[in-house]
């Protein structure tokens, strides 16, 4: 048995008129994300994990914005077809640990269900997915309510 580490990063330009998607939960507010698919900043951090733990790349190589299959995609099925991928590999994971950095709305009361969601889809148990959250005390873009990042760390184990 072996242990891989795995550390994704992504963020995204928040705008009126849309959807604001985080961990698989549509989050009631007045700005939305900015992305090709559903702009789903935390599952696209983890995915990012997943796929650098496995050293499979990263989320652009397997799903690219200038893709029209991947256009408004949710990123729940971005997330599963990542997990497939690192099965592939004989992989499992073990844990995620992910930040959400945003100035508002504030997700506290949304954090479990983002949790069940993303354990369903990678097969671990609840208490094994960590989502803390954090502003950035209204300094840079975040601060200033024009975007939103995420970062994520998996543990993988290698099965033989």
């Amino acid at each position: 048995m072996s242990f891989r580490v795995g550390f994704g990063i992504d963020f995204h330009q928040l705008t009126t008129g849309r959807d604001l998607w985080i961990g698989g939960v549509n989050i009631p507010h007045e700005k939305g994300a900015i992305g090709h698919s559903d702009a789903d900043v935390l599952l696209h951090a983890i995915c990012d994990a997943l796929l650098g733990a496995a050293c499979l790349g990263d989320i652009g190589i397997h799903y690219p914005n200038t893709s029209p299959e991947y256009k408004n995609i949710d990123s729940k099925i971005l997330l599963k077809k990542t997990v497939e991928l690192i099965k592939k590999e004989n992989y499992s994971v073990v844990n995620i640990d992910s930040t959400v950095c945003l100035e508002e709305p504030k997700i506290k009361n949304f954090t479990k269900q983002m949790q069940q969601i993303i354990s369903e889809i990678v097969g671990v148990n609840i208490t094994d997915v960590s989502i803390k959250a954090t502003t950035t005390e209204q300094m840079g873009f975040i601060g200033k309510g024009e975007g939103i990042a995420a970062y994520a760390t998996v543990l993988l184990e290698k099965h033989s």
